[in-house]
């Protein structure tokens, strides 16, 4: 399975927000290797709720960027992405339920996150979710798909 992307992506800076500002003074922060200003910034953003710097908080926390490496930190901030349609943040939920890191080994919850991902634009996730796919059972795989399904009709809250 390929592993985490963490890689952030350049479509971030061109979010329209209100957060552009203090956003862009934390992605260029990190793009120098200044962690502990780049997760200031994240951090301020993602409690108030941008999508973006949730992510970006995630993948500091998964990768121990700025921070120590905390697994249940990344899908914390994950989560909050994800349930606001962020494939990326998607994406590598599915990873960590794959691998069973911060979250308990779990390919029904690590499929249903791939399958949204794969909904929600991301190029990898149908891959890996069809990967993940073939360690299921039938039962499992329609598990899967029915949370998928309930998660889009709650528009991603509390999946």
């Amino acid at each position: 399975m390929k592993k985490l992307t963490i890689a952030l992506l350049l479509f971030t800076l061109s979010a329209l927000t209100s957060w552009a500002g203090d956003f862009q003074k934390g992605w260029s922060a990190y793009k120098s290797g200044d962690y502990t200003t780049a997760l200031k910034e994240f951090a301020a953003l993602a409690e108030q709720g941008n999508a973006y710097a949730q992510y970006n908080l995630g993948v500091m926390y998964d990768t121990g960027q700025g921070v120590p490496q905390d697994y249940k930190q990344a899908v914390k901030w994950y989560t909050k992405a994800a349930e606001q349609g962020k494939a990326e943040a998607q994406y590598n939920l599915g990873i960590k339920y794959a691998e069973g890191q911060g979250v308990p080994q779990d390919n029904v919850y690590a499929h249903m996150w791939f399958n949204l991902a794969a909904v929600d634009g991301s190029k990898d996730a149908s891959k890996n979710r069809d990967i993940i796919a073939k360690r299921m059972t039938t039962a499992d795989i329609s598990k899967a798909q029915s949370l998928a399904r309930e998660c889009l009709k709650k528009n991603y809250k509390g999946c």
